[in-house]
């Protein structure tokens, strides 16, 4: 078994009764079911984090390709209509 150790954290009433009822029905404890759902919000965030950076990286690169906001704002309200645009590229 790995080592571990021990956080305490403050819940609401709401969100304690839901993770008890929650931990009942899939016969894992609270705890397990709370390191699981921070271990899986600390992995995202750490994905969205490099992904921005990569995106900021990529911007300032002078390598970026940017596309007027009023030109994607067109394509996109075309979206499910019967005159659906192609996606605006550089120019």
């Amino acid at each position: 078994m790995s080592a571990s150790e021990t956080v305490t954290i403050r819940l609401s009433p709401e969100i304690k009764s839901k993770l008890e009822a929650l931990a009942q029905s899939t016969r894992r404890s609270k705890s397990w079911l709370a390191a699981e759902a921070i271990a899986l919000y600390v992995e995202q965030q750490i994905w969205q984090i490099a992904m921005i950076e990569q995106a900021v990286t990529l911007a300032d690169s002078g390598n970026a390709e940017w596309i007027d906001g009023a030109r994607v704002e067109v394509w996109l309200d075309s979206w499910g209509t019967s005159n659906e645009k192609p996606a605006p590229i550089s120019q």
